[in-house]
């Protein structure tokens, strides 16, 4: 408490401190936990970047630690490249144009030419801008899925992937080694005069949308009609735009979730997977009796799909909906006669084991990776030094992201957005629509019910909790009651992955649980799997399986 007390005191005390954040460190001066919280630490550096809520202190988002850390990727830019460049993107958050225009004054005034989006795109764009332009970095400004509160600094290497772990530890250095508080912060419009920030043409965009186009599978051969919704977010010119290529397909957009929006009013949790963010889709698919309806998240890397049934609207799972797109590829490109040689799918080591007997089905190579779609694009990458990059068919995660083609190394909603329209288009015209697809391939190879629970546990009493949950199950011989059949340690075990903190436990009766702290948010997160026979005792199951871990994660807490 006492380093958080002078930290707190140094920004309070400090003369060119904004006025506003000045104003909200005064308003909590009695406050020593609301303190504490925000200054226990520096926002953490991670190979996504930065994460948190916006405000004032050294664990927040806010122009000084987004200064800081572009000062430390500057350095790093540097010393990788003699004319260093970025490209820069930015979603709907509040706050998120004003940190993006401030990261690049920060990068030009550092030397590093800058490409910088004028208006707000989605995080493929960003990925696709930086191979496009050849950059040696790029910056994305998002927070994802996550509410209003909160805005990101995603960090990206001269592919278009999310920084590994050791560059990530490398630029965390830099960044350690810069000061919280500067007496000037650079202004934009000095180094937009100059030319060293320059604007990014509307050819990139068009390049982006030609190379989601070219791995188009089929001309749609049913009339489809789709609600869609970007959540406020930053999806919806560029989904609109690829899916109006489409022929028979019909668009209609929840115009409460049209228009950009920091504040999400109509979504205060802006994720697909959350019912409550897909409630004003799913409502305007019933209304209009649409075929499905497709919803992304603020910076549209995740793609939700909720289907009209005739026994009513469901949403479906990332499992699910990767799955239908895994056996959709792998059925049209063998029709296409266009299947390459040693074709390979990549799925995080959470993702549902039965894209594994999809995948044996069509002779495709499954990999498995850690979680994060950093280690997706590393994948990819190796594929490309080896000139076989068109060996690559899909990548997902059952948190719905996907990824369709190697033109950019991040999970693309815009992409995955087109051929799920294609596939219940294709679905359409023979009489099904996507839930009962899926069922269909629950026939051909089994039932797997996969789910996930996350467990909330903020601040440093959550960060010491979070570890002592992870050291205990490191001890368990039993999980609720059940023996261990085989437990695997990511971070001590020699798994061909890069050591992470990760424990997977396969359990007798055929149970599989698998425990990692988020990388991104101050999450325990649970994965729950199991292969059954029959669907409902399989769900009964699992909820009895779930309640029984969760009471034991709690007497540990």
């Amino acid at each position: 408490m006492r380093q958080a007390l002078e930290a707190y005191n140094r920004w309070l005390n400090y003369p060119q401190l904004d006025e506003g954040m000045r104003a909200e460190l005064e308003a909590i001066r009695d406050q020593p936990e609301e303190i504490a919280d925000r200054f226990w630490r520096g926002l953490g550096f991670g190979t996504g970047g930065l994460r948190g809520i916006m405000g004032a202190g050294t664990n927040r988002m806010n122009m000084y630690t987004v200064a800081k850390v572009t000062r430390g990727f500057a350095k790093y830019l540097s010393g990788i490249s003699d004319l260093p460049s970025c490209a820069i993107g930015y979603d709907s958050r509040n706050q998120s144009a004003a940190f993006a225009r401030l990261a690049a004054a920060v990068l030009a005034d550092k030397g590093v030419r800058v490409h910088l989006f004028d208006e707000l795109v989605p995080v493929p764009m960003l990925s696709f801008a930086v191979r496009y332009l050849h950059c040696d970095g790029g910056v994305m400004i998002t927070a994802s899925h996550n509410p209003c509160e909160y805005n990101g600094y995603k960090v990206y290497d001269r592919t278009g992937c999310q920084v590994s772990d050791a560059v990530a530890g490398e630029i965390a250095g830099h960044i350690a080694r810069q000061s919280d508080l500067v007496m000037r912060l650079p202004e934009y419009e000095q180094y937009s005069r100059k030319g060293q920030i320059r604007t990014i043409d509307r050819d990139v965009g068009d390049a982006f949308q030609e190379a989601v186009l070219h791995h188009s599978l089929l001309m749609p051969p049913a009339p489809l009609h789709v609600v869609y919704t970007p959540l406020h977010g930053a999806g919806n010119r560029t989904v609109r735009r690829v899916l109006g290529s489409l022929p028979n397909i019909r668009v209609s957009v929840v115009p409460q979730q049209e228009a950009p929006d920091g504040n999400f009013p109509t979504a205060p949790q802006p994720n697909p997977e959350n019912p409550q963010a897909m409630a004003l889709a799913m409502q305007l698919m019933e209304e209009l009796e649409a075929d499905i309806c497709l919803a992304t998240d603020p910076d549209c890397d995740r793609l939700g799909v909720g289907v009209r049934t005739k026994e009513g609207s469901v949403l479906l799972t990332g499992n699910q909906v990767g799955v239908l797109l895994l056996h959709f590829i792998c059925e049209g490109r063998t029709a296409r006669e266009d299947m390459p040689q040693n074709p390979i799918a990549i799925r995080s080591i959470v993702t549902t084991p039965m894209a594994d007997a999809v995948a044996q089905h069509f002779g495709v190579q499954m990999v498995s990776v850690l979680t994060g779609f950093k280690y997706m694009g590393d994948r990819i990458n190796r594929l490309e030094r080896e000139g076989a990059a068109d060996r690559f068919l899909l990548a997902f995660e059952e948190s719905i992201g996907f990824l369709v083609g190697p033109y950019i190394r991040d999970k693309d909603a815009v992409g995955a957005a087109m051929l799920v329209c294609e596939m219940a288009s294709y679905y359409r015209s023979l009489g099904m629509d996507l839930l009962a697809a899926y069922q269909a391939l629950e026939q051909r190879f089994g039932i797997y019910l996969s789910q996930m629970e996350a467990i909330r546990l903020e601040g440093p009493q959550g960060a010491a909790d979070l570890a002592r949950v992870m050291d205990a199950l490191r001890q368990q011989g039993q999980i609720a009651g059940m023996e261990v059949v085989q437990r695997t340690d990511y971070l001590a075990d020699e798994t061909g992955l890069p050591p992470s903190d990760v424990l997977a436990f396969q359990l007798a009766g055929g149970w599989h649980l698998t425990v990692r702290p988020s990388g991104t948010e101050p999450l325990l997160k649970l994965y729950f799997t199991l292969k059954g026979t029959e669907a409902e005792q399989a769900q009964a199951d699992m909820e009895a399986f779930r309640g029984d871990v969760r009471a034991m994660i709690d007497s540990i807490l």
